[in-house]
């Protein structure tokens, strides 16, 4: 949880949306004033809403003028109207700055420091609760002022028109995101591509364990240098990039990917970013190197259990890392029979375990303590064993630690001997089915051969 005592929630009052928000605000909780010489202000707990007669996008500064007069917080909320074209009743959260001209606010070729864990928690929030209402929620990509300020800041939005800025469900809806606002630390992207309202960095906060800061749609991408970039990753402090690579043309991916590599950034895709379950990003990576070496092409999978038992350990030091193995052939042939059973036998211990690039289980268990590792290494080994038990005779060889798993299968070769050529009843025969030809029936036990396979039960440790 990051720093949250002091939230400042400026109202314009020449805005009909951002007067909304706030009248609702007060209507819901006993506000005091804040003695000051500059700004009518008044206060509830942490929160802070502040009156302005300008527009919030000619802000720059605001910050330091409201330290100068005792008014100063970790985090200010810009309460908003959204102006569209297209009329859509609307919730928005973004941040702001400007990669170009700075024709709405703010200065040129400048970005404001974003607040990606409360604008991660705030477009959750107004989801939820839209969905009751005609509203729809949103993230919007980077855009107008004021971008001069030291302070974590950002927008959240009512729009698209006069009757929705004034809209009383709308304006209750903002309000009860913002009072409800908490800021869990996640991983931090920086996101390129989309449209303006960007909807696959929208989906991701939503379904995923991370946050965005600076969000650029495709009509700013070729406008982006070095040193843009690299502004856009120090003041979000992000960790990684993510591109809407469908929306992305090839040459304009390319020149970014470079310059965001040349920074020393990883750029990940979207299954990168749900695999990484909300853990610290420095935690994850290491964990994933670690990973790597056992199984290239593997992805990791996290039960809840040790999801929450990493999420609480210090994000700076991976805890130790314990491994454990059964033997692949046992697993698959168990995973071939009844893998929904396998996965309710994990889900239930704090373990990560591993899937190959087919979705199918590696043979590789991770735990944080050696006991753990061991014991379900075990406990899966034993399961794997009774599921094969229950779908084909088995003999247990004590003194070779070894099963012998007697399997029938179709024969290729007994099926043309019997003058059934390649095709479509070849194929009926195969799935276990009679068939007729030149006036015989051959039924599959006459295509099928009975073989025994052994499997090598090994010590589960690595």
């Amino acid at each position: 949880m990051v720093n949250e005592n002091n939230i400042t929630i400026i109202c314009s009052l020449p805005d009909p949306a951002s007067v909304n928000i706030v009248e609702k605000l007060r209507f819901m909780r006993n506000w005091r004033p804040v003695e000051n010489n500059c700004f009518k202000a008044f206060r509830f707990k942490r929160f802070t809403i502040v009156e302005i007669e300008g527009h919030h996008i000619y802000q720059d500064d605001l910050d330091t003028r409201l330290e100068e007069c005792g008014i100063g917080s970790n985090l200010i909320i810009f309460a908003s109207r959204h102006s569209g074209k297209d009329g859509r009743k609307i919730l928005t959260v973004h941040t702001t700055g400007n990669v170009n001209e700075a024709k709405f606010g703010g200065r040129a070729c400048e970005l404001a420091v974003p607040a990606p864990y409360a604008i991660r928690n705030l477009i959750r929030s107004l989801k939820s609760m839209c969905k009751d209402s005609s509203f729809e929620a949103t993230l919007e990509a980077t855009h107008h002022g004021p971008s001069n300020l030291h302070t974590k800041s950002l927008f959240i939005e009512i729009g698209s028109t006069r009757t929705e800025w004034r809209n009383d469900t709308a304006g209750k809806i903002v309000a009860d995101a913002i009072l409800m606002l908490h800021q869990d630390e996640v991983p931090v992207a920086v996101g390129f591509g989309g449209g303006h309202y960007v909807s696959r960095q929208t989906k991701l906060v939503c379904e995923a364990g991370i946050a965005f800061g600076h969000i650029f749609p495709n009509h700013q991408l070729p406008l982006l240098d070095r040193d843009l970039v690299k502004q856009a990753f120090l003041k979000s402090g992000a960790d990684f990039a993510y591109f809407d690579r469908k929306a992305m043309k090839d040459d304009v991916r390319r020149n970014l990917a470079g310059i965001i590599h040349h920074l020393g950034y990883d750029v990940l895709r979207e299954s990168d970013i749900r695999e990484m379950a909300g853990l610290p990003f420095e935690m994850y990576t290491q964990f994933q190197q670690k990973v790597k070496k056992l199984c290239t092409n593997c992805k990791i999978r996290f039960t809840e259990t040790i999801e929450q038992e990493l999420k609480s350990a210090c994000k700076d030091h991976i805890p130790a890392i314990m491994f454990s193995k059964i033997d692949p052939e046992l697993l698959s042939m168990a995973e071939r029979v009844d893998r929904n059973r396998i996965e309710k036998l994990i889900e239930r211990e704090s373990i990560a375990y591993l899937e190959d690039e087919n979705g199918r289980f590696s043979h590789i268990l991770i735990s944080l303590t050696d006991e753990c590792a061991r014991r379900v290494a075990e406990m899966l080994t034993l399961e794997c064993i009774n599921i094969i038990k229950e779908n084909y005779q088995v003999r247990f060889d004590a003194d070779k630690s070894q099963l012998a798993v007697t399997v029938r299968r179709f024969s290729p070769q007994r099926a043309e001997e019997l003058g059934i050529s390649r095709g479509p009843l070849f194929g009926k025969l195969a799935r276990g089915k009679e068939v007729i030809i030149n006036g015989k029936t051959i039924i599959p036990d006459m295509v099928y051969e009975s073989i025994e396979k052994i499997i090598k039960l090994k010590n589960p440790r690595i």
